[in-house]
């Protein structure tokens, strides 16, 4: 059982680690969380210790696209520094990250004075909004329509494939991708496209890594579940939120969005958005009151743009859009 004493003190990582094992909270492949230690604190401290393992430059995408994009999409570098502090990623990660992601053309920095900013590019704009369609859609995705189809030129898959799993394809044969089509944006592809349906979609279905991503799924609600979100402070809040978002959106861009039919029993990704969806929008009240007070641009404090901010919230509770 979680205890008062152990959550004081926590002076040091090798601390950490005695707590989390004290809890029965480390496992293979990942941090698991006893729901009935899931406080605000003892979830971020867990989170501190995952991050270790975990990507820095991937943890800014997040953030940039939780928080940035439907603001302007730029950011003070100070606020970065501080918020990804909250995650346990230190101050020379994010420097590096923010290099990084400005080599692979997805932000640009400025300086004014003695600040520093950095911007979306318009690239990763667009790859940021279609990202977001995904992470903060329904719990029921649309009608599936038939199949997207992807055919590669012989000696090219090495070349492509990794665009293609950003895009959640994956390979029925070594040079043909496919999924679901359900009507939603797609990013420029490559080779052949076309659409199609079949008498055959189990065949297509072999394509993805199910059970992994199933297993990965599920060590996500074990994590989360039973988090008191609305006890946590508003510093905890946007750590929490930030932790949550970026574990989930790990599962929602690989998820094919397969029909029932093709998955395997017991698939966990209904309710895994669906505790997303709750845990986010309890988060969301005391995240957006440190956004709002704290995060700026080089022009002052992040300016909402509210239709998409709404649109997001109208998503994620399932809501149709009104004119």
């Amino acid at each position: 059982m979680y205890s008062e004493k152990c959550h004081t003190d926590r002076r040091n990582r090798g601390h950490h680690v005695t707590l989390l094992k004290s809890l029965g909270c480390l496992a293979e492949g990942g941090i698991m969380i006893d729901a009935a230690t899931a406080e605000p604190a003892a979830v971020l401290t867990a989170w501190r210790y995952e991050a270790a393992r975990i990507s820095a430059a991937a943890v800014v995408v997040t953030l940039y696209g939780d928080v940035v994009a439907p603001r302007g999409g730029e950011l003070w570098t100070g606020n970065i520094i501080e918020t990804l502090a909250m995650a346990g990623i230190t101050e020379t990660r994010v420097r590096t990250a923010l290099s990084r992601l400005v080599a692979a053309g997805q932000l640009e920095g400025a300086k004014v004075g003695r600040r520093s900013y950095y911007r979306l590019t318009p690239a990763a704009e667009r790859e940021f909004a279609l990202a977001a369609r995904l992470i903060y859609a329904p719990v029921e995705p649309p009608p599936q329509r038939g199949w997207h189809l992807v055919l590669l030129p012989d000696g090219e898959r090495e070349t492509h494939a990794p665009a293609l799993a950003r895009a959640r394809f994956g390979f029925a044969l070594p040079q043909l991708a496919v999924l679901p089509d359900r009507g939603e944006p797609l990013p420029p592809l490559p080779g052949t496209h076309f659409r199609a349906t079949t008498a055959d979609d189990f065949a297509l279905a072999r394509a993805w890594q199910l059970d992994a991503l199933a297993e990965r799924t599920r060590r996500f609600i074990d994590f989360f579940a039973g988090l008191e979100a609305r006890a946590a402070t508003p510093d905890q809040a946007l750590g929490l939120r930030l932790a949550l978002t970026h574990a989930f959106r790990e599962i929602a861009l690989r998820d094919p969005h397969l029909p029932p039919g093709l998955l395997p029993a017991d698939w966990p990704g209904s309710a895994a958005r669906r505790l997303f969806v709750e845990l986010y929008l309890a988060l969301s009240p005391a995240t957006e009151e440190i956004i709002s007070t704290r995060f700026k641009d080089r022009v002052g404090p992040l300016r909402p743009n509210r239709e998409r901010l709404d649109r997001r919230i109208r998503d994620l509770k399932g809501e149709p859009l009104t004119e």
